[in-house]
């Protein structure tokens, strides 16, 4: 269903800004929900419900690496390449990756069901070297438990995130709940993992 399609749904989320341009980021979430990607018509829609010009819509739009501009897989793998996953085997996932699904960064499976990208530091460096897939985490990993990984994705039967919910939603599914629309899953699965919080821990014992 286009963006076009959701004219009230896209006023609630305005209404939740006090100025309107603040929005720009939920919708474009919005857009990638129902399109896959951020599709030249859904920018024009975004910049006449927020009165901008497209120039400014898109230039938020090609900023932030989270915003697509062509189609990407069901499941989207991001594979972290920032030093301490790589220096732990990110790199060595990623190329592994690349060779498995016979893709380029940022290119999808002929099925269309999974894309790869290598990002930047995904704040867990905790758990390293870190797999995401639609931004949901996937810990400690292997070249062989990322291969894994996708594999079960292309079945249409990917196990379930570390930390977060118990279902991994789709690329599309989790587009929405960035857009800012509750799924009703904010507290399932784990939340913060032991290393995480080992540091809370030996300050509680130590009196701090």
């Amino acid at each position: 269903m286009p963006l076009t399609n959701d004219d009230a749904l896209i006023e609630s989320i305005i209404k939740r800004y006090p100025r309107s341009r603040s929005a720009i980021m939920p919708l474009l979430h919005l857009a990638q929900a129902r399109d896959g990607f951020v599709t030249p018509e859904s920018i024009e829609v975004i910049a006449e419900k927020l009165g901008l010009e497209t120039a400014e819509v898109s230039a938020v739009a090609t900023f932030y690496t989270q915003y697509k501009r062509q189609p990407v897989g069901e499941y989207h793998v991001g594979v972290c390449t920032n030093t301490l996953c790589a220096v732990l085997g990110g790199d060595a996932i990623f190329e592994a990756l690349k060779e498995h699904l016979e893709v380029e960064n940022d290119e999808v499976t002929n099925d269309g069901k999974v894309s790869v990208e290598h990002i930047e530091c995904n704040a867990a460096c905790d758990f390293a070297p870190v797999v995401m897939v639609n931004w949901e985490f996937y810990d400690n990993q292997t070249v062989q438990s990322a291969k894994d990984l996708v594999d079960a994705c292309r079945a249409g039967n990917p196990p379930a995130p570390t930390r977060g919910p118990n279902k991994l939603p789709t690329w599309k599914e989790n587009s929405e709940v960035l857009a800012g629309i509750n799924d009703g899953r904010a507290g399932e699965g784990v939340q913060a993992g032991e290393p995480t919080l080992l540091g809370l821990k030996l300050a509680k014992e130590g009196g701090r």
